[in-house]
């Protein structure tokens, strides 16, 4: 006896749906702005890492850009830099170059993030053993 032999499916070639008229990039219009647009010249950036700590020091300027404005706003409480790259939707590059134009102008403050002794105070640990021996 013979086992039955599968059979391929073919595909189906269907047609593609229309793309919608109200889309960026649809028919007519221009695709959107590259990022590089955003940052501007290429220049000198300020040392900051994914986990460098970044507080507004003042509001917006009205003749800041939108994502200059966006980035302010969003650090009124210390955030990194990777948390504000994911709030805005932007490449960590992009953040950067845009943190090193509002730290020029001291909108916003760096700080660098909060050290943990690598290893923990003995007398502390001894108390928290002690606490949990009388429970």
């Amino acid at each position: 006896m013979t086992p039955p032999q599968r059979q391929r499916r073919q595909p189906t070639h269907e047609p593609s749906p229309p793309i919608p008229e109200d889309l960026p990039g649809a028919a007519g219009e221009r695709p959107p702005e590259r990022l590089y647009i955003l940052t501007g010249e290429d220049g000198e950036r300020a040392p900051i890492d994914l986990v460098t700590l970044i507080v507004a020091r003042a509001e917006p300027p009205p003749s800041a850009a939108p994502e200059q404005s966006a980035l302010i706003r969003i650090c009124q409480a210390p955030l990194s830099v990777a948390e504000i790259s994911a709030y805005l939707n932007l490449p960590i590059s992009v953040v950067t170059v845009l943190l090193t134009e509002l730290l020029t102008a001291e909108l916003v403050q760096a700080r660098a993030p909060v050290v943990r002794q690598a290893r923990a105070d003995r007398s502390l640990l001894e108390a928290v053993m002690h606490g949990l021996q009388k429970l």
